[in-house]
């Protein structure tokens, strides 16, 4: 039981990362929108860095590569057919793109494996688990700004994009408690996941952040790529340094 309380409480403490959002009600609005084309960027490269070197490299680790591959795939096309679908059934005279959806979706995702990577930390040992901790969730702060950043360019008004953004980190409790009572049992569950989170997030990256990069001119163009390659390098040095 002792574990569970570890787990409990860095999961939770993870989840109000989701909360982040909060400053921007004290930002003024044109400054918000500089700070959410720079996040939307650096969002992308996370999503690109974590989709490939993490989530992707991981699954390679744990299952063949022609499986491992395939899921990825499954996982990058169903995203572009929820996507169209979202398009088809509620983008007629929407105020959100549906990718704000599909982000959502593969973030609630994420974090439940996150969870159950917490999990299986803290019943290693304590101290596993606190490292394990604050390698989450040293990555999860500028990934749930970044969230934040994309659901408020996609059209949520920023009450919407607080909340969905909280929601989304919730599913790390949710992973963690599951990860406690069926350690065991659901690695299984969580290494098909990888591939499959992989496949959406690389979806999202590919077909709608980047591209929307495009619109920019100039200076702030140059200052996109910037920040598409520091999300890049980020995820890259957490998984040299920290082996994540």
């Amino acid at each position: 039981m002792h574990a569970l309380f570890w787990i409990l409480g860095v999961t939770i403490v993870n989840s109000l990362l989701g909360l982040t959002g909060v400053f921007s009600l004290w930002i003024r609005e044109a400054t918000l929108n500089k700070i959410v084309k720079s996040l939307v960027a650096f969002s992308a490269g996370i999503l690109l860095g974590g989709g490939i070197f993490h989530l992707l490299a991981e699954s390679l680790n744990k299952l063949s590569p022609m499986f491992a591959l395939s899921v990825f795939i499954v996982g990058f096309l169903l995203f572009f057919v929820l996507e169209e679908s979202l398009h088809w059934h509620h983008c007629e005279k929407c105020d959100a793109h549906p990718y704000n959806y599909l982000m959502i979706v593969g973030g609630a995702i994420h974090n439940f494996i996150d969870g159950l990577v917490l999990a299986a930390a803290f019943m290693v040992s304590t101290p596993v688990g606190l490292i394990t901790s604050l390698m989450v969730i040293g990555h999860e702060f500028p990934q749930t700004l970044g969230v934040f950043a994309v659901l408020v360019s996609g059209g949520f008004e920023k009450g919407k994009a607080i909340l969905y953004s909280f929601l989304v980190q919730t599913t790390c409790i949710l992973g963690g408690i599951l990860g406690f009572l069926f350690v065991s049992k659901i690695e299984v569950v969580s290494t098909y996941l990888l591939p499959f989170a992989a496949g959406g997030f690389i979806y999202i990256a590919a077909s709608d952040l980047i591209p929307g990069m495009h619109k920019a001119e100039g200076t702030e163009k140059i200052g996109s790529f910037v920040w598409l390659c520091l999300g890049l390098l980020f995820m890259i040095a957490i998984k040299i340094f920290f082996e994540v």
